[in-house]
Order: C-alpha cells, then structure tokens, then sequence
C-alpha cells in the first residue's frame, strides 16, 4: 500500500502527458473517439509506464508539483500537436488541387473538427487516417509515447531543452510541412496548369467559344480523372509522411531532452 503511495505522483504525470497527448494527436483526437475512450487508454499506459519506470525521485503533493504538470502537459500537447501537423500536409495539398480545379469556394464542414475545410483536402485526408490505421501507424505513435519517458522522465524539468533549437526546429517543420505538400500536389496541379494553357490557347485560337463554360467542367473532369489515375502513387508517398512524422516526433523529444 504505501509503495502505491509513493508511486501516486509518477503515475498522475504519466497519466497526464498520455492523456494530453490524445487531445492532439491524429487519429485519437477526432470526435469519433469518445473521451472515456482517450481517458481510459491513458489510464493504462500510465500503468504500464509507471510500472516499468518506477519512483525514482521521491516526488510530494504540493505548490511545486503543478510545475511538474504543466511540464506534462505541454510536452503531451507538443507531440500531439507535432504528429498532426505533419499529417495535415495531405490536406494542404488537397487544398492546393481543389484552387486549381476551382472548388477553393466549396468547402464542407469536417464532422471531426467542426471547421470548413478543402473538398478535396478532407477527402485526402480521410485517406490518409484510414492508411495511418491500416498500417499500424496508431501503435507506432503510442510507441513512440511511451519511448519519449526515456530522454524526457515524468520527475525530470526540461531544463536542457535549448530554446533556440526548439525555434528553428518549429519553422523548419512548418517550411517542411508546405514543401511537402506542394510535392504531393504537383503532379495534378502542374496537369491542370497545361489544361489553363490549353483553354488560353484555345480561346485565342477561337474566340467564339465561352472558355468559362466549357473550362471549368473540363477541369474538374480532368481533376478527378488525375486523382483516380494517382491514388496508387499516393498512398506510395504516404509512407514518406508517416515516416517524417515519427522522426519528428523523436526529434522534438531529443529537443525538449537537451
């Protein structure tokens, strides 16, 4: 009894930076999962974690240990928050291919977040969580959860975490997470730039004809027909996503862990 005790305040940091961490990150943030879910999830991770670590550094219920909680939370919120961020690179792109195919006006209402967002996007982006779950990229982020207590311990201040790295770490992730979904939506964007070239040129060639007629049917058909055509070449290109997100993930904890 008293070791169960003395184990109380490890646990409720597990417990804390586990269940923060829900609240960002993909997958276990959206609306579908319920709370009691996330909260009991986190309730047996912190078991586990705080069964293996054990209470090192004696640590008391008091003023100083809501230091300690905060401490937990952010770096919960941070890793959530990282993962998502990488992962929203696939609606970025959706966003730069539905500019293109002139549905930048139509946007629908994402039931998981309650905000307006690309169609094309969101559709991409429910992809992208569906092949996340497919591939078991859900356990590798609770993996890489549980790896994190290694370099940032629950009794541990991030007194090693260097600010300046921290800073240019976050503006290369987001610089990154741009670039890579101008990458992703390249291959469409740049088709439906030569369709725009071609309907110029056809408009200059016959100027009877409505270009904003005949244009912009033609480049949704286009578009779509693209998209069919490179859904093989898109879950392909996931893998890279996936991949960037669990290193950066394991970047931001060797960061915050000096």
């Amino acid at each position: 009894m008293e070791s169960i005790i003395n184990a109380l305040p490890l646990f409720l940091l597990v417990f804390m930076r586990a269940t923060s961490f829900f609240i960002t990150a993909p997958v276990f943030s959206t609306r579908s999962v319920p709370n009691r879910f996330k909260v009991g999830l986190g309730f047996f991770i912190a078991l586990i974690v705080t069964a293996g670590l054990g209470a090192e550094t004696e640590l008391t219920l008091d003023l100083a240990f809501v230091i300690y909680i905060l401490k937990e939370l952010f770096i919960g919120l941070a890793l959530g928050f990282i993962a998502s961020l990488i992962l929203y690179t696939v609606q970025v792109a959706g966003a730069f291919i539905d500019f293109q195919m002139g549905f930048v006006m139509a946007n629908v209402i994402d039931p998981q977040t309650r905000a307006q967002v690309p169609i094309i996007g969101n559709f991409k982006y429910m992809l992208a969580l569906l092949f996340l779950v497919s591939v078991d990229g859900h356990h590798m982020m609770l993996d890489g959860l549980v790896r994190s207590y290694e370099l940032l311990p629950a009794d541990a201040l991030l007194t090693q975490a260097d600010r300046q790295s921290l800073t240019r770490f976050i503006a290369e992730v987001f610089s990154g997470m741009f670039f890579s979904a101008f990458q992703l939506a390249l291959p469409i964007v740049a088709s439906l730039f030569l369709v725009d070239v071609a309907l110029g040129l056809l408009a200059r060639a016959v100027p009877q004809v409505n270009i904003f007629v005949v244009g912009l049917p033609l480049k949704i058909f286009v578009g779509f027909v693209l998209i069919l055509v490179t859904i093989p070449t898109f879950f392909f290109l996931l893998r890279g996503v996936f991949r960037e997100m669990l290193d950066t993930m394991g970047q931001l904890i060797q960061i915050l862990g000096g």
